[in-house]
């Protein structure tokens, strides 16, 4: 590959099964051969058989003609069979990377039709391969034996052949034409449809109770009208181009058979040959008449393949990183500035912390002041626009994405889980993964008593996004999932937010029991309970991360609540200290307090 050439994975996908092109390639050559038995055997019954009246000869060229046509039909089946196998090895090698992809893309903030578009083009790229379309390509080199034939007949016959093979292709070009635009149109109309209905699917609940059937509804007619329109435009030219050349290549049939039948009159050509001529005509135009009918989904995979080899070439795979030892010392971040992929305006700049095995700080701020973004990036969810974070001094580059996992629990604020059991999501997914491990982790997060309660227990399935849980439930399980393993960094964005006072008792308890094992654990709280959890207190303000000591922390909020209250007594109602303390915390965040121990 020359310098600064981009890869082209799909096309070297493709060069790597060129063994099975070659192999079709042969049995494309030998099918075309054995497509002359029948004109041969036409040209033999009528110019041998029929002018000796010879039964043998008749009943042995038969026989021949048989076995012909049975190996004929064995490698054609051998072929198909062939070609579905190419199309479902091209999806094997790059399945995997055009599923990493999706995710990839949507972590760079891509829309979801977007995000999906690679999948959709691996299928139509393999369900071409697996077609009968691209036979008519492997045929149609062997064309000129077809039309050596017909000159071999009679040169007016072969000229005839060519002249009408030139005006075919001519059409398919038109048809190319015609139809490029159109297919883009119809892939983007399908893409937004689609997206549509999934957002339908995957908000029912608030469609439903807020009366936004209608709306939604109306803007489905929109989209599928398009979609129906663009289909009907491509049908439409597609359609007629083919139905176009398959009445032209009936009338050149005819017309072939009236230039033999010609030629029988003027004694140049006997009977025999008028047939297999007309034969000989229909076979060489055949491969493009093949080529016409499958021109759309040609056109389709072909941009699909386009696409597929610019997605995996500008994202390339992940590079092979060595690997690094079990982080056990430090998480620090130097002077990081983030913000959501595609903006250029930074959230939070400047950041800087240095967390020891074994600390704990919780971020807090006013809404939309970056701490979610800020979680995400020390994630390594999305990129840091400038700064470095490391991991035990590595900078989180410097793992590749499994690795690092291992070592990462992370609850985002909207949990999702997968469809499976608890016991799966818990796990992570990760083959082989002990019961013992499970169950850990599901103690650690203080919900081995929730999931035991289940309807059954561990095995229980959670539906697609955890939909058969509740929001509590839910947070649980992804915090068990968060915990699985020990991780040596646990990042949890409001993973109290749907707890109850119990939740976030077992909540405190299994982030002290982590940072006891030598955890660092960073969480995005407004409520006050989880100061005991930590070390160290983050506010996220105006772009800037302040950070303090949780006694200094305290100390602070405390004078602020005697300055604010000079009258209150020394010694106030423990209640009062509480809700005084959560309104100083309010003060400070710019977002409401709550205790879930005050709630009535």
């Amino acid at each position: 590959m020359r310098p600064n050439q981009k890869p082209k994975p799909a096309t070297d996908a493709l060069k790597a099964l060129r063994m099975g092109f070659v192999g079709i390639g042969v049995f494309s050559a030998c099918i075309s051969l054995l497509m002359l038995t029948s004109s041969i055997y036409m040209l033999q019954v009528y110019d041998r058989v029929l002018s000796s009246r010879s039964v043998p000869t008749l009943i042995g060229i038969s026989l021949i003609v048989l076995v012909a046509y049975a190996v004929q039909g064995i490698l054609d089946a051998s072929r198909t069979r062939m070609l579905a196998r190419i199309g479902a090895e091209f999806d094997r090698v790059l399945s995997a990377g055009v599923f990493g992809i999706t995710r990839r893309l949507h972590l760079r903030g891509a829309r979801p039709d977007q995000s999906m578009q690679g999948v959709r083009d691996l299928d139509t790229v393999r369900g071409f391969l697996s077609s009968q379309g691209p036979t008519a390509f492997f045929d149609m080199p062997f064309m000129p034996i077809f039309f050596i034939g017909c000159f071999i007949l009679h040169p007016y016959l072969g000229v005839m052949t060519i002249v009408g093979a030139v005006i075919i292709m001519g059409l398919t070009l038109w048809s190319e034409r015609g139809s490029q635009q159109q297919t883009l149109a119809l892939t983007r109309a399908a893409a937004e449809r689609h997206m549509l209905a999934e957002a339908n699917r995957r908000n029912a609940e608030a469609v439903q109770a807020m009366g936004m059937g209608d709306t939604m509804a109306a803007r489905w007619q929109v989209l599928n009208e398009r979609f129906v329109r663009s289909n009907l435009m491509l049908s439409d030219t597609t359609n007629s181009i083919g139905s176009m050349a398959k009445v032209f290549r009936f009338a050149f049939q005819s017309a072939v058979l009236g230039m033999g039948a010609y030629l029988v009159i003027i004694q140049q050509m006997s009977p025999g040959a008028m047939i297999a001529a007309s034969i000989l005509t229909s076979r060489a135009l055949a491969p493009i008449e093949t080529a016409v009918a499958h021109w759309k989904s040609f056109i389709a995979a072909r941009l699909s393949f386009a696409r597929l080899d610019d997605l995996l070439g500008n994202l390339a795979s992940e590079p092979e990183r060595t690997a690094l030892p079990v982080p056990r010392n430090r998480f620090a971040a130097d002077d990081i500035m983030v913000t959501v992929p595609g903006r250029q305006t930074p959230l939070v700049a400047g950041a800087s912390f240095d967390l020891k095995a074994g600390q704990g700080l919780m971020l807090i701020g006013p809404s939309g002041s970056g701490k979610s973004t800020l979680m995400r990036v020390l994630a390594s969810v999305w990129p840091a626009m400038r700064g470095t974070i490391r991991i035990d001094g590595a900078s989180l580059d410097q793992w590749s994405p499994e690795q690092l996992g291992c070592h990462v629990g992370y609850m985002p604020q909207d949990v999702e889980l997968f469809d499976g059991t608890v016991a799966e999501n818990i796990a992570r997914f990760i083959p082989g993964a002990g019961d013992e491990e499970v169950v850990a982790a599901a103690k650690a997060a203080g919900a081995h008593d929730l999931i035991l309660h289940l309807t059954d227990g561990y095995a229980t399935r959670v539906g697609e996004g955890g939909q058969t849980l509740s929001g509590g439930q839910r947070q649980r399980v992804g915090l068990a999932r968060a915990m699985f393993r020990n991780p040596f960094l646990i990042l949890l964005d409001e993973p109290n937010s749907n707890l109850d006072s119990e939740g976030e008792v077992a909540l405190v308890s299994a982030l002290n029991a982590a940072r006891a094992q030598g955890s660092i654990v960073i969480v995005v709280s407004h409520k006050a309970p989880l100061l005991a959890a930590v070390d160290f207190v983050g506010r996220v303000h105006e772009g800037r991360l302040q950070i303090v000591t949780r006694d200094d922390y305290r100390k602070a909020t405390m004078a602020q609540a005697n300055a604010a209250a000079p009258s209150a007594p020394r010694s106030a109602p423990p209640q009062q200290n509480v809700r005084q303390q959560m309104a100083l915390l309010q003060g400070a965040t710019g977002v409401p307090v709550t205790n879930q121990e005050n709630r009535s």
